[in-house]
This record gives structure tokens, C-alpha cells and sequence, in this order.
């Protein structure tokens, strides 16, 4: 949903604007304070939350679309994002949506109205630093925030679905290649690593096999600092060799966690 776009606008002149029957819905996972978590909006007048979505525009790509709905909502660009899956159950669309937005607005949509059509929408995960998210709502949505991963609120249509698609997809993805540059400071220690691999796989790991297993793809790079401030002694920080990463990206790494 365009910003310089009102509701009212949106509802009466969208289908000049955007794809009929196809929008773009987009995980977005973020990490702090050892919890992996997730963006969702509340639009106004519904019940339950939702991802982070949009239309297609009629001249746009659909990754374009993606990645207009990730700046709208975060304020970043080049960032990672997967398409992932294609999801098109016959039911997983909610006409009442919809007309509960038109009937708040003085507008009674017509039963060919293009929003009351079936949907198919093409998912996306995205892998952000949480602290660079300028989390964004718009004249649709009330709220933009984050949430636990392990703590959602109830979700519109099948964004549960979606969600946790893309979770089980990120899962996978760890088993031949790498996540942390997109979701990690450009320092960080080996604890706060094996965090994040902890919370994405919702498990446990060995310290010392974790460390051993990182440290031999070759992505890292051990620092001269140490953390300082801790109760517990001092962690070497580390970061990440850009150029192996992307290569990594490419080739992939190998072992199951």
C-alpha cells in the first residue's frame, strides 16, 4: 500500500493501480536481546494481527513488490530477502476484511469489486539488524511492532501458515548457509551467535562443537577486543569476512545442526 495513497482512494481507484488476485506477504525476522522475532502490523479495524504485505502494481516485478512493502515498513533497502513459496488455498482469502474497511469508509464494494476476488500471495522472508528497523505504519495499520517468534498474537487468514513456513524454511537454510550478517552488529561474540543459531532451530547447543563447527567454515573473524562489562569473563568479539560470507552464499556450507 502506496503512503501517498488514502484509504478511500485505495478502495475505489486500487484496481487502476495494482494486480488483480495477487499480493506479496513478507516474514520478516529480526534479533535482540537473544530472542528471535518477527514484524507484524494490526490494521485498523481488525481483530487480529497480520505480516507485513502489500499489491502488485501493474508495472512493478514482484521481488520490486516485495521490496517496496520491506522499505515502507522497516526503512531499509538491499537487504536479504528469499522468495520462498506460492500460497493459493481456495479459502485463504477473507472478502470480510474488506468490506468492514469499505463500510468504515461510507463504501459498499460491489460483489466484482476487485478486493473481494480470490488471492494468491507469494511469500517472502526477510533477515534484518533490528536495530537499524525504523518500524512503520501507514493509513491502513495502527500498530508496527515486533514480536517473539514463540509469542505471536493471533494472526489474520493463513499468516500463521505463512509464518511458520518461513520458519521452517529459515531452519533448513542453516544447514548449508549463513544467516548471522544479516541479523547480528557488525561485532558480536561467540555467545550471542550461538543465540541466535539457538533461537532460530528452538533448541539447544553444544558450546564447544557450536564454536569448533563456526569456526571452520572460514566466515569468521576472531577480533583483538573483547567484550567489556560482563559478569562473566570477557568473549572475544568477532565479525564476519564479507567476502567469504558471500561466498558462502553461493557455494554453501555443509553438516546438519
Amino acid at each position: 500500500m502506496r503512503d501517498d495513497h488514502s484509504i478511500r482512494e485505495f478502495l475505489l481507484e486500487g484496481d487502476r493501480m495494482y494486480m488483480p488476485s495477487l499480493s506479496v506477504d513478507c516474514v520478516i525476522f529480526g534479533f535482540h536481546e537473544g530472542q528471535l522475532k518477527v514484524l507484524l502490523l494490526k490494521g485498523k479495524t481488525m481483530k487480529d494481527w497480520s505480516l507485513p504485505g502489500g499489491f502488485i502494481g501493474k508495472k512493478e516485478g514482484v521481488d520490486d513488490a516485495a521490496a517496496r512493502v520491506l522499505k515502507q515498513r522497516t526503512g531499509l533497502d538491499q537487504i536479504f530477502l528469499h522468495q520462498f513459496r506460492l500460497f493459493g488455498e481456495p479459502d485463504r482469502s477473507d472478502a470480510g476484511v474488506h468490506r468492514n474497511r469499505a463500510k468504515k469508509n461510507q463504501i459498499t464494494l460491489k460483489q466484482d469489486h476487485w478486493l473481494l476476488q480470490r488471492f494468491l500471495t507469494v511469500g517472502y522472508y526477510a533477515l534484518v539488524e533490528y536495530s537499524f528497523v525504523d518500524a512503520r505504519t501507514d493509513d491502513l495499520s495502527d500498530a508496527c511492532e515486533w514480536h517473539d517468534v514463540e509469542a505471536l498474537p493471533p494472526l489474520m487468514m493463513d499468516h500463521e501458515h505463512i509464518f511458520r513456513s518461513a520458519l521452517e524454511l529459515l531452519r533448513q537454510h542453516l544447514n548449508y548457509m549463513p544467516v548471522g550478517y544479516n541479523l547480528l552488529p557488525d561485532r558480536f561474540t561467540m555467545p550471542e551467535l550461538q543465540k541466535l543459531y539457538e533461537s532460530i532451530l528452538g533448541k539447544k547447543l553444544d558450546r564447544r562443537n557450536f564454536q569448533r563447527r563456526m569456526i571452520s567454515f572460514g566466515i569468521l573473524k576472531r577480533l583483538k577486543e573483547k567484550r567489556k562489562g560482563l559478569p562473566y569473563r570477557a568473549p572475544y568479539e568477532y565479525s564476519f569476512d564479507k567476502k567469504k560470507y558471500e561466498r558462502a552464499l553461493i557455494d554453501g556450507l555443509f553438516g546438519g545442526w
